[in-house]
């Protein structure tokens, strides 16, 4: 197994489907770090402003909500639990995902948990997301920018609501519903998706998850940064 230097933060950005936090997760494990799943994050968020019937244009509501809700929640690099109960599972819907896409273009709640990311995050971790290496951490050692065409990406999400026996929609709903995402992600004011100017850019179109996680990881040792 590899060993990291210490506190290495590693940030992996990209859209939906890209393959980040697949590539984050098996990164993290060989090198012994926490992952942290920042879209989990949102997802939270989302699922509790569905909870508690929140408007999702009402930003002061939700700011309100999420302050109330954060002192019961814990984030985990295995998932996130709330009230003692891991949720993980019930965050991970469609609609919770579609959701979380709108509440994570509001500058309140984006501010809210960016100090909750970064305190995370100093001991050293693997970090996804969409903002990682631009705003939630710019100091970060490494930085990679994963992507995928449209088409594929939406290929892999439908594939994986197939796993879960959720496939309630058609190939192009998926497609349809990943490039909206993106399109939200990229062209909110505050905070979008977008590339690092430091960050090496990976194309997993054509990849496997084994070839992209091992190619970050001789970027990482080429660097010195992991042993």
């Amino acid at each position: 197994m590899s060993t990291a230097i210490p506190h290495l933060q590693i940030a992996i950005d990209g859209p939906a489907g890209s393959g980040k936090g697949s590539v984050a997760a098996e990164v993290a494990k060989t090198l012994a770090l926490p992952v942290l799943d920042t879209g989990l994050l949102y997802r939270f968020v989302a699922w509790q402003v569905h909870e508690n019937n929140c408007p999702i244009d009402d930003e002061a509501a939700i700011k309100t909500l999420v302050e109330q809700q954060l002192s019961a929640m814990d984030w985990r690099s295995d998932g996130i639990f709330f009230d003692g109960k891991d949720c993980t599972s019930r965050l991970r819907g469609e609609d919770v995902g579609a959701l979380a896409s709108q509440v994570s273009a509001l500058p309140a709640v984006r501010q809210q948990l960016l100090a909750v990311q970064q305190t995370l995050a100093s001991h050293g971790c693997v970090m996804d997301g969409r903002d990682i290496g631009t705003v939630v951490l710019p100091q970060a050692q490494a930085k990679f920018f994963l992507t995928a065409t449209l088409r594929e990406r939406g290929r892999r999400r439908w594939l994986q609501l197939s796993d879960q026996a959720k496939r309630q929609q058609t190939l192009d709903d998926v497609i349809a519903d990943i490039q909206a995402r993106d399109q939200r992600d990229s062209e909110r004011s505050h905070a979008p998706l977008a590339q690092a100017d430091d960050a090496i850019v990976i194309d997993s179109t054509i990849m496997r998850i084994d070839e992209v996680v091992e190619r970050v990881l001789h970027i990482l040792q080429r660097r010195r940064l992991i042993h």
